[in-house]
């Protein structure tokens, strides 16, 4: 499951790799918003979209708890394997964001499982009330927002309105939504040397630490919480009945993916306007995600348990067992592809064509995970993490 979740990341990350950052949000930014590259939008925000990343996060809560329940188990203290853990972790996702990608998440789950472990020994009944909780703050906060951001839109667009209003409003719009014109910027920097790459990416990865950053700790700690509800009722390790699992699979899809029609339908018609946006992100990473992130596990799971392919599960095992090395190893090989001091394709391809590169790099992660862990007990970076949270060098290969 985590191999399928760490790979469905890249299928949103891979727009952010190759071309300038809001095309991530809005396709008339850069990178084409017709004919193949909206379908390749639209297929991407109604499946993979918030999805993988909130597949991983549930995953990243559960393992936590089976961490710490091994630790107690072992006589060892919870709290400082943990807490360990995370240090370490936010170390790398800072060397991560500086030096290879801005778009780190690593320092992120750092950040929120410092905070979720606090809630380890709760029961699933409580966590789940705790997810709902966090979820439907989000909600309320996002529909606040939207409704002052339209009353302001409206006020200022009107023709007797006051000119500073309409300069107030107009550089309010441009820190949501930058023009496209500043996609300039990014390419100039992103297609330069390491000096000129190196400067842009810091301040990226600042600007994303100190305004995006906090926005998604909320739903980040309740899907964390989430996770851990599962977990402790045995979901992920296929305790539930494969009827229970299959009804959980189809009510996500059937529910979930009719629902998502009208929000394409409204941002198209707004041509992604930022302050429609404010509303149909809080519906959809509150409300739809989460239900269709735990019918994508279902449906892993049900995968798995059919015995089917089983070659393809392994590899996908494997993929998930180096979830750590294969996110930063995409990392590295798409800024290689994308960036000046590399191949230099950064801002040539259109958003349809991207999906060969991801293509490409599934390959790679199926293709070298497993006969790594043949010869090795860990992935690389996974290697480096234990060792440094355990405070000595573990055993890499194998007997």
């Amino acid at each position: 499951m985590r191999g399928v979740a760490v790979m469905g990341i890249l299928l949103l990350n891979i727009i952010a790799f190759a071309m300038p950052g809001y095309a991530y949000v809005d396709p008339h930014y850069y990178g084409g918003a017709d004919g193949a590259n909206f379908v390749a939008w639209a297929l991407a925000y109604v499946l993979a979209d918030g999805k993988m990343r909130g597949l991983f996060t549930m995953l990243f809560g559960a393992s936590m708890l089976l961490i710490a329940d091994r630790a107690l188990a072992s006589g060892a203290r919870p709290a400082r394997v943990h807490y360990a853990r995370m240090l370490w972790l936010c170390v790398i996702g800072m060397l991560h964001a500086y030096l290879v990608w801005a778009g780190d998440i690593l320092v992120l789950y750092a950040l929120c499982g410092a905070a979720a472990f606090l809630a380890w020994r709760l029961p699933a009944r409580t966590l789940f009330v705790f997810a709902a909780a966090l979820l439907a703050a989000k909600l309320a906060v996002g529909a606040v927002q939207y409704d002052a951001a339209a009353r302001y839109e409206a006020a200022a667009t009107d023709p007797a309105s006051d000119p500073a209003l309409r300069a107030g409003w107009q550089a309010y719009r441009d820190s949501m939504a930058p023009p496209p014109a500043t996609a300039a910027t990014d390419l100039t920097a992103y297609r330069g040397g390491w000096a000129s790459v190196q400067a842009a990416r810091a301040e990226t990865a600042l600007r994303y630490q100190q305004r995006i950053l906090p926005l998604v700790i909320p739903d980040t700690l309740a899907l964390i919480a989430l996770g851990m509800a599962l977990f402790r009722t045995g979901f992920f390790s296929g305790g539930w009945s494969r009827r229970r699992y299959r009804q959980v699979a189809l009510a996500g899809y059937l529910v979930c993916v009719p629902l998502y029609l009208p929000l394409v339908a409204w941002i198209d018609a707004i041509r992604f306007s930022p302050v429609t946006l404010l509303m149909t992100e809080a519906l959809h990473l509150t409300l739809l995600r989460p239900l269709l992130a735990v019918a994508d596990a279902a449906l892993v799971i049900l995968f798995v348990q059919s015995g089917h392919a089983r070659w393809l599960a392994e590899r996908l095992a494997a993929a998930g067992r180096m979830a750590f090395s294969n996110y930063v190893g995409t990392s590295l090989v798409c800024t290689l592809l994308f960036y000046g001091y590399g191949l230099g394709w950064y801002g040539w391809l259109e958003r349809w064509q991207c999906y060969g590169v991801v293509a490409g790099v599934w390959a790679l992660i199926l293709l070298w995970s497993k006969p790594w862990l043949d010869r090795f007990a860990y992935g690389p970076l996974e290697w480096l993490w234990r060792s440094l949270a355990r405070g000595r060098p573990q055993r890499f290969r194998r007997n």
